[in-house]
């Protein structure tokens, strides 16, 4: 989809900015920087979270694509970075269709230049709000067919969507659109292991950025109803189906995902 480039902000900090810098990228700039770094010096293990959470959106892709899924819809991309979505699919399965969804006009400059695709497959790009999942859905058919599964993924996206109820609503809008055999990817940060971490979020939400909301375990679960959640269930993202062979104990890390099929 092209649409008219909107003008970038960078007298404020973004999230999609902040996280790429904690994933040691360099699509940020110094307001986002001095957030992160005021983020860490009170909860040092938001660098490690960010990266467990990668690993998890890496291994449930790598699933799912295994599992039969051809099309993917990741909601809330991000910037570009390792092992993105169509990249990981298209390396199980080169023929997987990707449509990517985010509204940083950042992420959708970077998109159009690195979020490339096998020749077999496809990737595309939809400048959206997660709050609108209708209208995504929409320019989605463009390049899914609806009438077979597809896997949604929603990474680190739902806390920025605080109200409860209606993070509820947008999950179930997304999953009721999607056929039998669909799958859910969703992880979010949690609120259940460090104070400090705590505390950083509710500075980092008083900084002028979009704010996020952490979630209890019990609470991120609920986006699951009416699916049949995947072994091992909803678990830390560093210790969702961890590589056979990874060396040393999974990390514990304050946030959780899980991979739930539409039955």
């Amino acid at each position: 989809m092209e649409s008219t480039p909107r003008e970038i902000d960078t007298s404020v900090p973004h999230s999609a900015r902040i996280w790429n810098y904690w994933l040691g990228g360099k699509d940020n700039y110094p307001v986002d920087r001095a957030a992160g770094e005021q983020f860490l010096e009170i909860f040092p293990g938001m660098r490690q979270g960010a990266r467990a959470s990668r690993g998890f959106l890496t291994r449930s892709v790598r699933f799912l694509a295994e599992a039969g899924i051809r099309q993917f819809l990741d909601v809330g991309t991000g910037l570009p970075t390792v092992d993105n979505t169509h990249e990981v699919a298209q390396r199980v399965a080169p023929d997987s269709t990707i449509v990517y969804v985010d509204n940083d006009p950042l992420v959708l400059a970077h998109a159009r230049a690195l979020l490339t695709s096998t020749t077999e497959g496809r990737t595309a790009y939809i400048d959206a709000d997660a709050r609108e999942p209708a209208g995504i859905l929409a320019e989605a058919a463009a390049y899914l067919d609806f009438e077979r599964p597809v896997g949604l993924i929603l990474s680190g996206i739902m806390g920025h969507i605080v109200d409860d109820e209606a993070a509820q609503s947008i999950v179930q809008q997304f999953v009721g659109a999607l056929p039998s055999g669909s799958y859910l990817s969703l992880n979010d940060g949690s609120n259940v292991l460090s104070k400090a971490n705590v505390e950083a979020h509710e500075q980092y939400n008083e900084s002028g950025a979009a704010p996020y909301k952490q979630r209890s375990p019990e609470q991120l679960l609920r986006f699951f109803e009416g699916l049949e959640l995947v072994e091992p269930g909803l678990v830390m993202v560093s210790q969702w189906r961890v590589d056979p062979g990874r060396f040393g104990e999974a990390p514990e890390v304050d946030g959780f995902g899980g991979v739930g099929r539409k039955p």
